[in-house]
């Protein structure tokens, strides 16, 4: 699933920034600017895949990202942030190892991680939102 895109530009570590660990401290790009809202481990039913799971629970979130970056014509090469809402920061491994098998390790999107106390559901333990830049040419209205 990684591909990497051209009108995107990833600095990993500014000058004065300590190296980021697994992510890229800033991505820049031209295109169409879209947001995806926080995906959670839905199926397409409304059934939560994998309560209290969170490597399944990662799965299908990133599942979700991929189908909703394909509805806008993008890919995850175009993502330049994730935002991670976890439970508890310990899922943090579980979401990164899935992240990598959808974005090119070498261009990490930007990316922040928070935890809460709780998300709409108690089965839920993860939601993950996104920001991409897509080439005009390749945007779905």
């Amino acid at each position: 699933m990684n591909n990497t895109n051209t009108h995107l530009t990833h600095i990993a570590a500014p000058e004065g920034v300590l190296p980021a660990a697994g992510y890229t401290h800033v991505v820049t790009g031209t295109g169409q600017w879209v947001a995806i809202s926080g995906q959670v481990a839905l199926d397409e039913a409304g059934e939560v895949v994998g309560p209290g799971d969170a490597a399944a629970q990662a799965r299908q979130v990133f599942e979700n990202l991929n189908r909703c970056l394909a509805a806008a014509g993008g890919t995850f090469a175009d993502v330049v942030k994730l935002t991670y809402f976890v439970t508890d920061v310990a899922h943090l491994p579980a979401v990164r190892a899935v992240r990598d098998l959808y974005v090119d390790v070498e261009r990490r999107p930007a990316s922040s991680a928070v935890q809460v106390v709780a998300l709409y559901r108690p089965e839920l333990v993860m939601e993950v939102e996104a920001f991409a830049v897509i080439p005009s040419d390749r945007v779905q209205r």
